[in-house]
C-alpha cells in the first residue's frame, strides 16, 4: 500500500508521484512594486535540486506549488496531508487537484478509471 498511483497536479509544473512528497507548507510571497503579496501551498519533494554557477554548485528541496491566494490558506497544510493519508489507506489511483474557490482551498481526487468507467485496477 502506498501513494505510488496517486499523482498531485501542480500549479504549472504538471504531476508529481505523491509518494515523493515529503512535506507541504504555506508561505506568503512578498509584494512587489504594482504586485501584491500572495499565498502559496507548496511541496516539498524527496529529491534533491542543483543549479550551478562558476563559483560552485548549490543543492536545496524541490519545492513545487499548488495553489496561490490572496488569503491565508487556513488548514490546508493539515487537509492536504489527510487527504494524502486516506488515499494511502484506500490504495487509490488517480489524480489529486487543488481547488480554489473564494479563495478556500479544497482538495478534489478523480480516481482513474477503464474503459467501462469503472475504477482502474491499475
Amino acid at each position: 500500500m502506498g501513494l505510488e498511483n496517486v499523482w498531485v497536479a501542480t500549479l504549472t509544473d504538471g504531476l508529481v508521484r505523491a509518494d515523493f512528497v515529503a512535506g507541504v507548507q504555506t508561505h506568503q510571497t512578498p509584494a512587489l512594486t504594482g504586485k501584491p503579496s500572495r499565498w502559496l501551498l507548496d511541496i516539498t519533494l524527496a529529491v534533491p535540486a542543483g543549479s550551478g554557477t562558476k563559483d560552485g554548485w548549490e543543492v536545496s528541496d524541490l519545492h513545487r506549488t499548488l495553489a496561490q491566494t490572496d488569503a491565508y490558506p487556513g488548514r490546508a497544510v493539515e487537509e492536504l496531508a489527510r487527504t494524502l493519508d486516506r488515499l494511502r489507506r484506500q490504495d487509490a489511483a488517480g489524480i489529486l487537484r487543488t481547488r480554489v474557490r473564494y479563495e478556500e482551498l479544497s482538495f478534489e481526487f478523480s480516481p482513474f478509471v477503464d474503459e467501462d468507467g469503472a475504477p482502474s485496477d491499475r
